[in-house]
């Protein structure tokens, strides 16, 4: 069902099962990027194997995120098991079976904001990965000893996994933004659980960028900001600026307030920048802003052209600095200045900050605005 805002909410809806936890449909609409612990699966279901009638499972991936966990499954309550994930765009699937582990991967890269067809299928000998119809990814597995017949409870879970992250061949970053949808789970009517009180949406039609929700922002450490040159440090951001409501991003020291913070107005269609006691106000449509931090002066840039600067009087640490991105540090349980809108892109020394290096996150669709 399309709602209002664009969004699919078939998968946002459940029923309490009796034990704190949610029922959902397997066949819903999942965003994975759900705030959560960053290994713990949205959602997970436990059957007994006598109950698969069938070894395929079918659902469909759409992202722009190159990286994080989709489907998982074990028996043996974790000694055997299988994680499909995407690496670098592409998909990656690693088994772990009778002391032996393996990686698979290959193309094609599925992080281009469409929904592909991924089926997974147990063939044998063989874990088969099948991506839009075409192009199988093959993962063989041949234990030395004979194989026990397998009884017992079969685990799955999607946006997540069930075992120490030890035991993974290939270590990668665990969260996506991305969601799943129509997935038809070896082809079980069982309900799945969540954990999730309330479910992201999923919305219709999107665009690359990091969508702020005006519910959370991302923290940064120091770490982000790459050697500093002769010219200082420049962040650069992107974006229709006079549709972004609250603080863009802000940097503060510890134990200091907040040394320079970008807030936006939707009311005024204004965006403003405060260091210290100095302010620079911009009221004019742009899309693209550039701050430069320099010795003794700090400049500003509206789609290339200078609009103002602050002289600064002390040189300004960044190796004590934090950078907020969507909100303003110090403020950060008040909740009233978070920003809602989409930051295109954002760079800083002329790199991608990547949203997921956030020392901490909060709702935030990381690599996906709506469009």
């Amino acid at each position: 069902m399309l709602l209002s805002l664009g969004m699919w909410g078939q998968g946002a809806n459940g029923k309490g099962n009796g034990r704190g936890k949610k029922e959902v449909s397997g066949a819903g609409v999942f965003n994975l990027g759900q705030d959560r612990d960053m290994w713990r699966p949205l959602i997970h279901l436990t059957v007994n194997l006598s109950d698969i009638t069938s070894i395929k499972s079918v659902f469909q991936l759409r992202t722009f995120d190159p990286e994080g966990t989709v489907f998982y499954g074990d028996t043996k309550n974790g000694e055997d098991w299988f994680v499909l994930s995407l690496k670098n765009g592409f998909p990656l699937m690693q088994i772990g079976k009778a002391g032996m582990l393996v990686s698979a991967t290959a193309g094609p890269k599925l992080n281009d904001g469409k929904w592909h067809t991924l089926e997974v299928s147990n063939q044998g000998k063989f874990v088969v990965l099948i991506v839009d119809g075409t192009q199988p990814l093959v993962a063989g597995l041949q234990p030395i000893t004979k194989e026990e017949i397998l009884s017992g409870p079969l685990r799955l879970a999607v946006g997540g996994i069930m075992i120490n992250t030890e035991k993974l061949l290939v270590q990668f970053k665990p969260q996506m933004d991305g969601c799943v949808r129509e997935g038809t789970w070896l082809n079980l009517s069982s309900p799945w659980e969540t954990e999730e009180e309330e479910m992201w949406p999923c919305y219709e039609d999107i665009k690359p960028g990091s969508y702020f929700t005006g519910k959370g922002f991302a923290v940064f450490n120091s770490s982000v900001f790459p050697t500093q040159t002769e010219q200082g440090v420049y962040i650069e951001l992107w974006g229709d600026f006079n549709k972004m409501e609250g603080t863009i991003f802000s940097v503060k020291s510890q134990g200091q307030e907040p040394i320079f913070y970008v807030k936006a107005d939707t009311r005024t269609k204004e965006v403003t920048l405060t260091f210290g006691a100095d302010t620079i106000s911009i009221k004019q449509v742009f899309r693209r802003l550039m701050i430069t931090f320099e010795a003794g002066v700090l400049r500003v840039y509206v789609d290339g052209v200078e609009s103002g600067s602050i002289s600064v009087s002390d040189s300004h640490t960044w190796a004590t600095s934090s950078l907020a991105i969507g909100g303003l540090l110090g403020e950060e349980y008040t909740g009233t200045r978070f920003l809602t809108g989409c930051l295109e892109k954002i760079q800083i020394q002329g790199k991608a900050l990547d949203m997921n290096l956030a020392v901490k996150k909060m709702s935030i669709y990381s690599h996906s605005c709506p469009a």
